[in-house]
């Protein structure tokens, strides 16, 4: 039964890792790989002293990390309020509402932040400006300095439901005879959430974290290109993938984006290691 699986893995996931090889050739689609010119690590001499080098591992580290910071607890918190809610249609409204915004496309969620930033007919405008603390409407796409703001935002309405599922899964299978018992020590229910619930779910907290920590530099793809298309954001919006889309992809310098990608893989792996490593100290890692 298992075959299958591997046979998928191993087609989709393993054999096009041949392909890496470009990363150490310049690769001509008409010669093929095989008869490609060899060229060592030239590609990636090429991207480490490129101008815009550091810029794009700042974006692409800041705004992961920022993913990581707002985005990893938020929906350990909202799993957390929702454990609490004893009234269950309530509470099954809520959870479809915070699901929902996964199952849309980018294109989508990009179309409704940018019609609620709109300088003409945006919402936020609007209220903003009804409520006087504004004169005039700000073109938050056009401003660098909102823009990690509005991804930020964007990731996190889209994610933080879905993302909660695991989560709430985790906490009921909880014993429920311990919170009797924490509340016949007279814990309170706030108590009980952070002496039997959060280090109940702590295993699966920490092993998310990894995970989270491993793609320290998948700062996002879909998002980045609809919203940070304006060339002004660019020195705040670009970031590895955007970068190898522009650069690599639609200039045709496969090479180049492959050794990109290949960079990228191995610093992603690097760090993924050293994250179990530090969890393997509580007993809570991947392998």
């Amino acid at each position: 039964m298992v075959i299958p699986g591997l046979l998928l893995i191993l087609i989709f996931n393993y054999f096009p890792m041949y392909g890496v090889l470009m990363a150490f050739q310049d690769y001509n689609i008409f010669k093929g790989m095989s008869g490609s010119e060899w060229v060592g690590f030239k590609h990636f001499i090429k991207f480490f002293n490129d101008s815009s080098f550091f810029e794009i591992m700042r974006n692409t580290v800041a705004i992961s990390g920022l993913k990581i910071l707002i985005g990893f607890p938020a929906p350990i918190i909202l799993a957390l309020m929702l454990n609490e809610i004893r009234n269950m249609p309530f509470k099954r409204t809520v959870q479809t509402i915070t699901y929902l915004p996964h199952f849309l496309s980018w294109v989508i969620v990009a179309g409704f932040a940018i019609s609620i930033l709109s300088t003409e007919s945006g919402s936020l405008n609007i209220l903003l400006m009804k409520l006087g603390f504004i004169n005039e409407p700000i073109n938050f796409l056009s401003i660098p300095k909102y823009f990690w703001g509005i991804i930020i935002s964007t990731n996190l309405w889209k994610s933080i439901g879905f993302a909660s599922i695991v989560y709430i899964a985790a906490m009921a299978g909880v014993d429920p005879q311990l919170y009797e018992a924490a509340a016949l020590d007279g814990a309170s229910r706030f108590k009980q959430m952070f002496l039997i619930t959060i280090p109940s779910i702590m295993p699966i907290i920490v092993i998310f974290l990894i995970l989270e920590i491993g793609n320290l530099l998948n700062a996002g793809f879909e998002d980045l290109l609809l919203l940070g298309s304006n060339a002004v954001l660019r020195p705040v919006s670009d970031v590895i993938d955007t970068y190898v889309y522009r650069v690599g992809i639609s200039n045709q310098l496969y090479s180049y984006a492959t050794a990109i990608g290949l960079f990228k893989a191995v610093i992603s792996v690097t760090l993924l290691t050293m994250a179990n490593q530090i969890a393997r100290r509580s007993d809570n890692s991947l392998w």
